[in-house]
């Protein structure tokens, strides 16, 4: 059934507009078409992991998703490497010694270790940041081009599956690990072409989940308590 359906929306879709097309259609993720694809699971992870984002809650780079998805924060802290507008917390997960222990009850990174080399000293900086009983909901890229902004400033290292996640996480203990994987060929295509999630005549088509098309992944993780 949904290999009709992509067939359909193929014949007639932006992804195929020039047959002999070499360049994408949006260099930038599709931004400048709409909301990327990506971001599309990154919302939909967060609005189902909402009864986790609660009390001092820290994520990385901005607020945004602290202030759209949280319920009874307490704490909103915002993590980044610099000193910059709205940062309260200049730290690198990589670094366990400019981290706080036990300060998060909730710590979202989102699209962030895929530009960290070290990611083991990253998990454990992770680890050492949460509470007891603290919620780490993480995203990573699993299918994409490379991130330019980031690879020209601090590089664009690594794309993960759902067993270098599981083999990555599981060095530090849990009380609680799930790892999923999102995405199939329509969505690996569309994003791959910078294709936005309007430019998609069904974008339900993207919820259709194909373990072999990992685009986006997703980590729950919460410490022991």
């Amino acid at each position: 059934m949904i290999l009709n359906r992509l067939r359909k929306i193929f014949r007639r879709s932006v992804l195929f507009d020039d047959p002999q097309r070499i360049t994408p259609i949006s260099s930038v993720f599709g931004l400048d078409r709409g909301t990327p694809i990506d971001r599309y699971y990154i919302g939909r992870f967060l609005s189902q992991q909402r009864s986790s984002i609660w009390g001092r809650v820290t994520e990385v780079g901005d607020s945004s998703y602290t202030l759209q998805y949280g319920r009874g924060v307490t704490r909103s802290d915002v993590l980044q490497t610099s000193i910059g507008t709205g940062i309260t917390l200049v730290a690198d997960l990589t670094d366990i010694e400019t981290l706080s222990a036990g300060e998060a009850d909730c710590f979202i990174c989102t699209q962030t270790l895929n530009f960290i080399y070290d990611l083991p000293a990253a998990v454990r900086g992770i680890h050492h940041l949460l509470a007891p009983g603290g919620t780490l909901l993480a995203t990573v890229a699993g299918i994409s081009q490379i991130s330019r902004y980031d690879m020209d400033r601090w590089g664009d290292y690594w794309r993960f599956t759902t067993a270098s996640l599981a083999k990555l996480f599981e060095a530090e203990p849990w009380d609680n690990l799930k790892i999923e994987s999102h995405g199939n060929v329509l969505a690996a295509t569309a994003f791959l072409q910078g294709v936005a999630v309007e430019d998609l005549p069904e974008p339900v088509l993207l919820d259709e989940h194909d373990p072999d098309y990992q685009v986006v992944l997703t980590v729950v993780a919460r410490k022991l308590g």
